[in-house]
């Protein structure tokens, strides 16, 4: 690992100032698809904890109980429980399964499982990405120092 940086670290010096530009230019963009990424992959990971924990209160409640069902984030409507024990699971792309109880909240926890495991490889990647910006970013700065007139 020790090896593999300082080669990169060698290979970036050998750089003109313009190639330096470009790479840290680029780093830094990926660097941020990243950041979107991991976002985007935390408020997945958060919805499904909160679908769980909804069925996980779904189940505890006896059939016939009066409710709020949301039809969007802020529409709510007065409904009444007809299967405590069967639900439906929004797989995508406006694909919705039938699943018990227990197949349902199986299912929030796979996802959830998966969501993070693909969060620590994409943190692993960004980090890697951000050091190379962060190095190419001191090379940079180095150079145009070295190059600047001395008064």
């Amino acid at each position: 690992m020790a090896m593999a940086a300082s080669s990169t670290r060698m290979e970036i010096e050998k750089m003109s100032v313009e190639q330096l530009k470009g790479l840290k230019e680029q780093a830094d963009m990926e660097v941020n698809l990243f950041q979107d990424s991991l976002n985007n992959i935390r408020t997945a990971t958060s919805r499904l904890e909160l679908a769980s924990a909804a069925l996980h209160d779904l189940s505890l409640r006896p059939q016939g109980k009066k409710m709020l069902v949301p039809l969007t984030a802020s529409l709510y409507v007065p409904g009444t429980l007809d299967d405590a024990h069967n639900v439906l699971v929004d797989v995508g792309t406006g694909y919705f399964i039938q699943k018990t109880m227990a197949e349902g909240k199986d299912y929030c926890e796979r996802k959830i499982t998966l969501l993070k495991s693909n969060y620590d490889q994409l943190l692993e990647v960004a980090t890697k990405k951000k050091s190379i910006a962060d190095e190419a970013g001191a090379v940079l700065q180095a150079k145009l120092k070295h190059l600047a007139p001395t008064p």
